[in-house]
């Protein structure tokens, strides 16, 4: 997919306004999105089984879902990845040698500042890379980060993960830092890609922290993803709202029941939304008709779960070998960090 570039100082919510320091680079088109999902949706929904992407479950409602599933006393991993850089984020500053960060996905949570002041205490950081698919998002994070961090660079790159990890800048020492065991999201096969795309674009000495959750009790692991106060429900159907919206669909969200078992074979968390009633839904933009068995499953995310071995294979066939492994004090989730062999 042919790319723009278009770097600019930054914006706020009320026009452009240059902060020192900023560059923005957008590797995505107007319309990337919403021609992504048609192509989705024809492939996978219109198949057998059925199956979407997680990535369409972070709209703005979605993404707000997302974060009050976080707070949830279920939900164990952000806190748990935040216990382990609360304790090791001068840990990984020092091993790493970094004087980037570069982070796939969100730059302004808690845990981005976390790995910042580490490096900038450790007088090593000088730029900071946010990567992410929302331009919007991304120009708002930029200019608040530079703001905090007056002394830093802040070089923003608006891209998906699947096709533009190539544009990521180079210099430097990096680190690349990949949480909130987003990594779970891609299937094997997926993730080897995945992890190969990223390593090809490293240079020997250059780090990734990784965030993966680990296999555990099987009930906390069943609910976490099926909570009592039916938060994630609500954000697994909001995709179908989702759908309605953009592909003028006619989905029913109701009409579908949240289901996130335990796939014991592939060692996943899978989310299901079931049809519970037979019942057929039209896709206006695509003028297609899409029919649902009582009792079939439109399979909307696997969250897969790791062993350190696992993650080590994984993490060397890659090139990249594993320097540090740092886990909470209940042993439920992992940082590792990984460096770019010679």
């Amino acid at each position: 997919m042919r790319s723009t570039v278009q770097p600019v100082e930054t914006t706020s919510g009320e026009g452009t306004q240059a902060v020192p320091g900023v560059r923005v680079e957008v590797y995505v088109k107007p319309g990337d999105a919403k021609r992504a999902l048609r192509q989705e949706v024809l492939q996978g929904l219109c198949g057998s089984p059925k199956e979407l992407s997680p990535r369409w479950l972070y709209d703005e409602r979605g993404s707000q879902l997302f974060d009050d599933i976080t707070r949830l006393p279920e939900y164990y991993p952000t806190r748990r990845e935040r216990e382990i850089l609360l304790a090791h984020a001068g840990d990984v500053a020092r091993l790493s040698g970094a004087t980037t960060l570069i982070e796939l996905g969100s730059g302004t949570s808690e845990k981005t500042r976390l790995l910042l002041d580490a490096m900038e205490e450790a007088g090593q950081l000088s730029r900071f890379v946010p990567f992410d698919v929302s331009e919007a998002f991304l120009r708002r994070a930029a200019a608040s980060l530079a703001r905090e961090y007056p002394g830093i660079t802040v070089h923003a790159v608006v891209g998906d993960f699947e096709h533009h990890l190539s544009r990521l800048p180079g210099g430097g020492r990096r680190l690349v830092a990949f949480l909130g065991g987003t990594i779970g999201n891609l299937k094997p096969t997926e993730r080897a890609r995945f992890l190969r795309e990223l390593s090809s674009g490293l240079q020997p000495g250059d780090g990734l922290l990784l965030g993966t959750d680990l296999i555990k009790d099987r009930a906390r692991l069943f609910a976490a993803y099926n909570d009592s106060a039916g938060v994630t429900a609500e954000f697994n159907r909001n995709v179908l709202r989702v759908l309605n919206r953009e592909l003028g669909a006619d989905f029913d969200p109701e009409a579908f029941e949240h289901v996130a078992p335990f796939d014991e074979h592939n060692a996943w968390v899978e989310m299901r939304l079931v049809s519970q009633r037979t019942q057929s839904v039209w896709l206006s933009s695509l003028k297609r008709r899409v029919d649902f068995a009582e009792g079939e499953v439109l399979r909307t995310e696997v969250s897969c779960k790791f062993e350190q071995a696992r993650v080590e294979a994984e993490l060397d066939a890659a090139g990249l070998g594993l320097a540090a492994w740092w886990t909470d004090g209940a042993g439920d989730f992992a940082l590792s960090l990984a460096l770019k062999r010679g």
